[in-house]
């Protein structure tokens, strides 16, 4: 057994199919199928079974793809203590959205990187919740932060409640906050249809007996703040971008009720390495302070 037979048992277990499992790690399926009948063969056990279109872990396949992944692990701590002994500097990997990424570059960045400054922080930029969850999974990201819910399959660790606000262009008449009433008939630019985001936004329509005019459909940010700076639309958006928006020149509103949603720190069910246990015991403490 080498290593390479672990990460490919890790690959299967995390993506469930052989299909999305030989993607992420840049080998034809065929090939990975067959390097999983030989460790199996080579272990006298069974470590997946087929289910449907995919695969589930077996009961001996579990114990299995646990201590691959704290092999894996403990690999890529040593390399981090090997970096940090030469002169390359340890990297750490934070994939985040747009909405987020603010808060993330500008209260958690410093005040983790000024107690760990020999630590490169990478900013994985993903498009949505979905994207920092497939980044995780495909192991281009140590840590996500993004809000919740995700699946499963992710370890979470809440860090705080943000405020979902309306931006408007100056000049409407609104009270603040806006009863949820006001958002019938109201011109709106939202993410695009068959989104996770949207289909949030359509429930939370749908909760109120709300029906917005929709705009602009789409899933980038720029777009939609084009559309409120144009005076077209407004925007439902985290309360965390309201500075950025107030510097535009746009207006932002509390809802009533409000409507808030979890933000969390979430990564994949193994150890971490040390530097992002680091970066996450920074975040949570200045979520207590």
């Amino acid at each position: 057994m080498n290593l390479q037979q672990l990460r490919y048992v890790v690959a299967t277990a995390e993506h469930r199919t052989m299909t999305d499992a030989a993607r992420s790690l840049y080998i034809a399926q065929p090939a990975l199928s067959r390097a999983i009948r030989d460790l199996e063969r080579e272990l006298g056990m069974t470590l997946f079974a087929r289910s449907g279109r995919g695969v589930v872990v077996t009961a001996q396949g579990r114990r299995v793809v646990k201590l691959a992944r704290e092999a894996l692990d403990a690999v890529h701590e040593i390399e981090g203590l090997a970096n940090h002994g030469g002169v390359t500097e340890a990297e750490l990997r934070i994939a985040s959205t747009p909405s987020l990424e603010a808060g993330l570059a500008g209260r958690l960045l410093p005040a983790y990187t000024a107690e760990h400054p020999g630590v490169r922080v990478q900013i994985v930029r993903c498009d949505g919740r979905e994207g920092v969850v497939t980044a995780i999974r495909d192991q281009r990201a140590d840590l996500g932060l993004t809000d919740l819910p995700v699946p499963a399959d992710l370890v979470t660790h809440p860090l705080e409640r943000q405020e979902i606000v309306l931006i408007s262009p100056p000049g409407l008449e609104l009270p603040n906050p806006v009863p949820m009433g006001k958002l019938h008939g109201m011109r709106l630019a939202l993410p695009a249809r068959g989104s996770t985001r949207r289909r949030e936004l359509d429930a939370m329509f749908g909760k109120y007996a709300v029906t917005p005019v929709v705009v602009l459909e789409t899933d980038e940010r720029n777009g939609w703040l084009n559309a409120v700076r144009a005076g077209q639309a407004s925007l439902l958006w985290y309360r965390g971008m309201a500075e950025q928006a107030s510097r535009a020149g746009l207006v932002v509103r509390s809802l009533e009720p409000a409507v808030r949603r979890v933000i969390a720190v979430v990564h994949a069910r193994r150890r971490l390495p040390l530097i992002a246990q680091d970066f996450l015991a920074t975040a949570e403490k200045g979520t207590a302070a």
